[in-house]
């Protein structure tokens, strides 16, 4: 099995990422299933959070901010933005499910520098990004332009047969303006749930070349390289990026093998 792919395990905890595990510096990432009056909470002296309610409703604590019952969605595949809350590093956030319910905690290195907040599901801004088979649905939770020390985290829904971080691109190279060097995980959802998706990790010298077959609830980590997605007919593929790296800027660079298209 790919070094990358973390498989999805039965239980309250889906399946996680830390940087140990990865053997990398800067995401961490954890999906959870709760039942009603479960409770998943993070804090961490260095790293900042951002709680996500995926599906179903939950009762959230950021710090001190009690921010009430959260969730606008009873699946991911709704059309919907869902709610979050963000917290800064040495301050704990929580999650208490009032029903069923997904929840993702992403984690990154902070400073402190931002408050406690929620991040309200209609306040979020979405778009459409790509056009034929290339159209995908982009909702951005926690985008570079809202307050955060290191994290970046964004949603993005694919129909099916259809491709998507698409063309092939990458962004491991800390060379700002023309690019930045970010470490990702993706959250891969399906449906319907049998279903899979393909993503290819690679890099120009083909050091790091693999192939990996993602399910529902599976992770895969993406250190470095070019890394598209493919979603086999009948199948709409959901994931949640979470992303972080020196800089908290996302500027990447196209496989010019594949850029033609654009033009």
């Amino acid at each position: 099995m790919s070094k990358l792919l973390v498989k999805a395990r039965p239980g309250r905890e889906i399946a996680a990422v830390t940087p140990a595990s990865a053997g990398w510096g800067y995401v961490g990432f954890a999906a959870y299933r709760l039942q009603p009056g479960e409770t998943v909470a993070f804090a961490d002296a260095a790293r900042e959070a951002c709680l996500v309610v995926l599906a179903g409703k939950a009762r959230v604590r950021a710090g001190e901010l009690d921010c009430g019952e959260l969730g606008t969605r009873a699946s991911v595949f709704d059309d919907k933005a869902p709610d979050a809350a963000y917290v800064p590093n040495n301050c704990q956030v929580s999650a208490t499910a009032v029903t069923a319910c997904e929840i993702a905690i992403a984690h990154a290195p902070g400073r402190g520098t931002h408050p406690a907040r929620v991040i309200r599901g209609e306040t979020v801004r979405r778009s459409v990004r790509g056009t034929g088979t290339n159209t995908r649905y982009v909702t951005d939770i926690l985008p570079a332009d809202q307050p955060a020390d290191s994290l970046l985290v964004v949603e993005v829904i694919t129909p099916a047969s259809h491709s998507s971080s698409y063309p092939p691109h990458k962004h491991d190279t800390d060379s700002l303006p023309n690019e930045s060097a970010l470490e990702e995980t993706y959250y891969h959802r399906l449906n319907p749930p049998q279903g899979y998706v393909l993503q290819r990790v690679y890099t120009d010298d083909r050091s790091l070349d693999e192939a990996v077959a993602a399910e529902d609830h599976d992770v895969v980590m993406v250190p470095r390289g070019y890394h598209p997605v493919t979603v086999p007919h009948g199948y709409t593929s959901y994931y949640l990026n979470v992303m972080a790296g020196p800089k908290r800027d996302w500027v990447f660079r196209n496989d010019p093998a594949h850029e033609w298209m654009l033009k």
